[in-house]
């Protein structure tokens, strides 16, 4: 659980005004908004040689205190602590992503939250970097509409869920199953060390930085800078790392230099 003044500095961070009176429903959709427009999805320690652990601790110093971003088990890791401190019943889900084979990855590949609030269950992702603005109602068969698309919960099997995105009219991809099983943040480890290390790993391909906008989102990665605002699209060339070194500190704040630790 995270001390009074940790919550304090975290909903700082996120802009939101100040200690929730009470855990519902509306407050949990103001806090999953104000999350993903203030803090990134990023990859940058994977790129820069700094291990991610799954430790909340080493999770708030990098998030909250140095105000950087973080991918799926450090954005949801954290959030679910503050969600837990701020008096929501939650547990850690395991994911996994569907894949261009048709597939879906192995257990722990993703990191999500189910919270309880106002007598359902949510599903809550802060960490899936172009998903959902709010939490989806764990209800299967009702297609729910969000700032970012219309999304539909299903059964996948006996033991999985799958949560599809409306891409084109009448056709549904999945995204991602998912079981309700408890999980605890260190069984999460060996998939965090994976995706940090593993040429398989999408996330050791390139650098990326992306957050979302209330019209839109921007994403940086070492090859090209892509905004979107009202469904038009820019995109700019990246260079060299300098330029991109130089967006990220322009768009995001943070500042970075290639073989040092973070400022």
């Amino acid at each position: 659980m995270l001390s009074e003044e940790k919550i304090h500095k975290y909903l700082e961070r996120i802009s939101f005004c100040e200690v929730p009176a009470s855990a519902n429903f509306d407050v949990l959709k103001r806090l999953q908004q104000q999350h993903l427009l203030k803090i990134p999805f990023e990859n940058l320690d994977i790129h820069l040689g700094f291990p991610i652990t799954t430790d909340i601790e080493k999770f708030f110093e990098k998030i909250v205190i140095n105000g950087r971003g973080g991918f799926c088990y450090e954005l949801n890791g954290l959030f679910n602590e503050l969600l837990r401190s701020i008096g929501y019943s939650t547990s850690l889900v395991s994911g996994r992503v569907a894949n261009s084979d048709k597939g879906f990855g192995e257990e722990y590949d993703h990191m999500a939250i189910c919270v309880h609030a106002d007598s359902n269950f949510w599903l809550v992702d802060v960490g899936f970097g172009e998903f959902t603005m709010f939490p989806l109602k764990l209800e299967c068969g009702i297609e729910q509409y969000d700032k970012r698309g219309v999304f539909l919960i299903d059964k996948h099997d006996e033991e999985y869920f799958v949560v599809k995105k409306l891409m084109d009219i009448g056709i549904y991809e999945p995204q991602y199953i998912f079981s309700l099983k408890e999980r605890r943040l260190s069984d999460f480890e060996e998939m965090c060390n994976y995706h940090q290390t593993s040429p398989k790993s999408h996330f050791t391909q390139k650098k990326m930085c992306s957050i979302a906008l209330r019209d839109g989102r921007i994403t940086l990665t070492d090859r090209n800078l892509k905004i979107t605002k009202n469904n038009i699209v820019t995109e700019q060339e990246i260079k060299d790392e300098h330029v991109f070194f130089d967006k990220l500190k322009l768009i995001f704040g943070i500042e970075l230099t290639k073989g040092f630790h973070p400022n």
